[in-house]
């Protein structure tokens, strides 16, 4: 006698073929989001530079008759700007932007992120005066680098200032309005235009990212 043939298997249901389908999609999306993550972990708000651009230290004059040596890097991150005391508007508020972002930071992270400003104007201001503009704001350091030195270290920041004649004998200092983020290992990371500092959240990610990265 002849066996009886096996019966067909049973037809898959169609939910459960769309099912599976839309977990093959959702994992072919997800490993596309990780390999893009893996290649950029965290996108910069201001704007990233090349990796292992390197920048440049300096010394100037600090408070109280001192000599102060900047060396990119040594564990700390650093917030450098270059701008004046005379200043009206962008630089006392470019400190108060970023004084604001160092407060936002967890306790141990605020002691390792420095806020530093090089005037511009290197005539009239002193490193008391310096002291005394920066420190009302909050932690953070002015640093007076005397001519041709300023020159130099400018143009390797791509920075430029021009003195601007007004009225009576005062005048103003015309200059660059960026201010650039150096990681731990003495490496340019970011730029931000002065115009981006207000979205103190994003520009807060960007320093917590970078306090991060060893």
């Amino acid at each position: 006698m002849t066996a009886p043939l096996p019966a067909p298997p049973a037809a898959r249901p169609w939910y459960v073929s769309a099912l599976l389908a839309v977990v093959a999609v959702t994992l072919l999306l997800l490993g596309a989001w990780v390999a893009a993550r893996l290649r950029s972990p965290h996108p910069f708000y201001g704007t990233a530079y090349p990796a292992a651009t390197a920048a440049t230290g300096f010394q100037g004059e600090v408070a109280g008759g001192q000599r102060y040596t900047f060396t990119p890097g040594q564990g700390r991150v650093t917030a450098l700007f270059f701008g004046f005391t005379h200043c009206p508007n962008i630089c006392p508020l470019t400190l108060s932007y970023l004084s604001k972002v160092r407060a936002a930071l967890p306790p141990e992270d605020q002691k390792r992120f420095d806020i530093v400003l090089v005037s511009v104007d290197p005539a009239r201001d002193t490193p008391e005066d310096l002291n005394d503009y920066v420190r009302y704001f909050g932690a953070g350091r002015g640093v007076r680098v005397p001519e041709p030195a300023l020159g130099q270290l400018a143009r390797a920041y791509s920075v430029a200032y021009q003195r601007a004649e007004v009225k009576g004998a005062a005048y103003q200092i015309n200059h660059t309005t960026a201010t650039y983020l150096i990681d731990a290992q003495g490496h340019l990371r970011v730029l931000w235009d002065y115009t981006q500092l207000p979205q103190l959240d994003r520009v807060r990610a960007d320093v917590q990212h970078v306090l991060e990265t060893r």
